[in-house]
């Protein structure tokens, strides 16, 4: 480890030690990437997504709130009435002569298991080839869900609940552009078939099914959104972040700490997945627009080129903007790109430069081949990119 990657580990260590953090201090220092040692990116972006508050004092009272809540949510919504084992005193009041599996009442609580089931399937089919370049999610969990898997309760898990229903994943597909695949061709190689993944011993899950149950109770608290492809690639890295954490206590509590952020990261770009918002000034076509006359306030010729070859930004910054650049860039990339994206005052704004520099970068040297180029962005040095993005920011 080089002399100045000790030095930034300790000028982190110095901020986060103070009773009260000095969160444009912090904002400064994460912008040019966050260490991964001693858990200090996992809590620095706890506090860049506004989980923690700045105040040292009051973290544990409130991790222990939320981490509650959300075991509160884990048994309203995802551990299904009438299935614990008889033995345990439970009886089966889900079906009663008012309420049943073939009551076409709309409020009857076996119509909105069947209608969760439909966004269940997408999910699943979403999460299960979440980021396939890695094995992680494909790989057990240290802290399987107990409230869920404790044999001695026989609970439903989702995974189970996918493989009894025979609807078909397919009829229920929820796509936000209308496109039948947002992912990049490149990241597309995860088996097609459910059978074709490795099945883990019972009292084991894997980590996609921790996200697809982030996902599934996200859908059911936000029922206007609900779930929407590609949501499956904004809360991947946040995960896969909390729960590599080398803090095995912050790690235990990945889940429910990917929940709270997620939801807090969602508010702020959830306008961009609900289509009826798309000719708003919030809604991603006005985004998109936003980045050509970005670059034309930046790189004119650029901008006549692709105007010339009549590349219009609707060809690849709904995804590049919609997914954060979640599908451009490899994994440990994205996550560093996210470090200066959380810790920007504007992080939306910065954004926005960012594929400006992009396009300014390879795009640009590939002029005749721009379209393709712009759709599978080639592999590059992230780093190059942001500090280009800070220099169109800082010429404003």
């Amino acid at each position: 480890m080089s002399s100045l990657h000790k030095s930034r580990i300790a000028d982190f260590q110095d901020v986060l030690k103070e009773p009260s953090i000095a969160l444009e201090k912090l904002r400064e220092l994460s912008f040019s990437g966050i260490p991964c040692e001693g858990g200090l990116r996992c809590l620095c972006w706890k506090i860049l997504l506004n989980y923690l508050p700045l105040e040292r004092a009051s973290w544990t009272s409130i991790l222990a709130k939320q981490r509650e809540l959300y075991a509160q949510f884990l048994r309203e919504m995802i551990i299904q009435p009438g299935i614990a084992k008889a033995n345990m005193g439970v009886s089966r009041e889900d079906v009663t002569f008012e309420d049943h599996p073939l009551n076409p009442n709309p409020d009857s609580r076996w119509n909105t298991y069947f209608k969760d089931n439909e966004v269940l399937l997408q999910i699943d089919k979403d999460v299960r080839r979440l980021c396939p370049d890695i094995s992680f999610f494909q790989r057990a969990t240290e802290y399987p869900c107990l409230l869920i898997l404790d044999p001695q309760n026989e609970f439903e898990t989702l995974r189970k609940r996918v493989e009894q229903t025979t609807l078909k994943s397919q009829t229920v597909a929820r796509n936000r552009s209308g496109v039948t695949n947002m992912s990049s061709p490149q990241k597309n190689s995860a088996p097609s078939s459910l059978n074709e993944y490795e099945v883990l011993p019972n009292g084991c899950e894997a980590h996609w099914e921790v996200v697809e149950r982030i996902l599934f109770i996200y859908a059911k608290l936000n029922p206007g959104i609900a779930y929407v492809q590609g949501m499956n690639e904004i809360v991947g890295p946040l995960y896969y972040t909390f729960a590599t954490d080398p803090n095995s206590e912050w790690k235990e509590h990945a889940e429910a700490d990917t929940f709270f952020c997620f939801t807090n990261l969602m508010a702020e770009i959830r306008d961009n997945f609900i289509k009826s918002l798309d000719d708003s000034q919030c809604g991603i076509t006005y985004k998109m627009e936003k980045v050509y006359s970005t670059l034309k306030d930046k790189d004119v010729e650029l901008y006549l080129k692709l105007q010339e070859q009549n590349i219009k930004p609707q060809f690849f910054a709904f995804r590049w903007l919609t997914l954060l650049l979640s599908q451009e860039f490899l994994l440990p990339d994205v996550i560093r790109i996210w470090d200066s994206l959380f810790a920007d005052d504007n992080r939306f704004d910065f954004l926005l430069l960012v594929c400006c520099a992009m396009l300014m970068g390879e795009v640009a040297s590939e002029a005749t081949v721009g379209l393709s180029c712009a759709q599978d962005y080639p592999i590059t040095d992230v780093c190059q990119i942001l500090q280009k993005a800070k220099e169109l920011q800082d010429s404003k």
